[in-house]
């Protein structure tokens, strides 16, 4: 089997990389990746020698060509953060659009067996009470989850259009080692780390559903070996906490007091609620598998071992 694997240089890609050269360690892993702000390379040095890597934009036809023909495509390459889609949208629609369609056109040119989208749970936008299911209509409310709705449907249209093997998931908030220090919890981290305030949007009662990078990893590789050609599934853990509760929770674990916590005003379109209904991959046999107590203790470890070379990155 030959993997290839787009944006595998960022943090759930890279992450994702990792779990594959343990899972699968005599199949080959091509890793794509622009190296961007939040793609490096540092993030595969334990595995560099296990991969082929290719330094490449999912946007230039030439630089995907050089993956070679694959089996299996995880699309993990993408802009990502919130705030920066607000300030720049243009860049978020070139990447996770016309990127995905790039890709697209190679893998239906090279007849993979399976093409699987990584997207978000903020594709459906807020909800109040309940949780998501997939087949709910999709209500983005930034650049960022608006790029992701589109690139989705191109995706779908691919299978419907050409019969192209495509899986879709929409994973919930990730967090873990390796994540770039403009997400919640390694600024929170970090932030708390050098006795500085802890940025909180608005009151900090935004409710997010917090999975574990490894717990999504495994249920991505679930869903290319078990899933339905045409789907999509809901990846989640069911851990939702606040933002100021996340907080919290960070700064009693390191023993600092909670008057670093410093109420910011809130970003446009801020979603109050994320949450999903999982019981479709749950049917395939995957369940998360790290608890939230003991995996947040393994991330902010992870960060205060690793503090000199983040800290320097927000």
């Amino acid at each position: 089997m030959r993997f290839l694997v787009t944006g595998g240089a960022g943090f759930i890609g890279s992450n994702f990389v990792r779990f594959l050269v343990e899972r699968y360690p005599e199949d080959e892993i091509v890793v794509l990746d622009k190296l961007t702000y939040a793609g490096r390379k540092e993030n595969l040095r334990d595995v560099r020698k296990k991969i082929t890597f290719i330094r490449g934009d999912i946007c230039r036809e030439k630089d995907v060509n050089k993956a070679g023909s694959c089996d299996v495509i995880f699309n993990f390459a993408a802009e990502t953060h919130v705030d920066r889609s607000i300030s720049d949208p243009g860049i978020f629609v070139r990447t996770d659009v016309m990127g995905t369609c790039t890709l697209l056109d190679y893998a239906h040119r090279n007849n993979v067996s399976r093409y699987i989208q990584i997207s978000t749970d903020e594709v459906y936008g807020s909800i109040t009470r309940g949780s998501f299911k997939e087949g709910d209509n999709l209500d983005p409310s930034s650049p960022y989850s608006a790029s992701k709705a589109a690139a989705e449907h191109l995706v779908l249209s691919y299978y419907k259009t050409y019969d192209l093997p495509v899986i879709i998931t929409r994973s919930s908030n990730n967090y873990g080692p390796y994540q770039f220090p403009e997400k919640l919890i390694p600024v929170l981290i970090l932030k708390a780390l050098a006795n500085k305030p802890l940025p909180i949007y608005g009151t900090g009662l935004n409710v997010r559903d917090w999975l574990y990078v490894t717990d999504n990893c495994s249920g991505i590789d679930r869903v290319q070996s078990h899933g339905k050609t045409g789907e999509i599934y809901n990846i989640g853990a069911g851990e939702e906490r606040t933002n100021l509760e996340m907080a919290k929770i960070i700064l009693k674990n390191l023993k600092k007091p909670e008057k670093l916590l410093s109420f910011i005003r809130d970003r446009p379109g801020h979603d109050f609620r994320y949450s999903v209904d999982t019981k479709k991959i749950r049917k395939l046999g995957w369940k998360p598998q790290m608890p939230f107590e003991k995996a947040i203790i393994q991330t902010i470890d992870w960060y205060r071992t690793n503090t000199a070379g983040w800290s320097s990155l927000q």
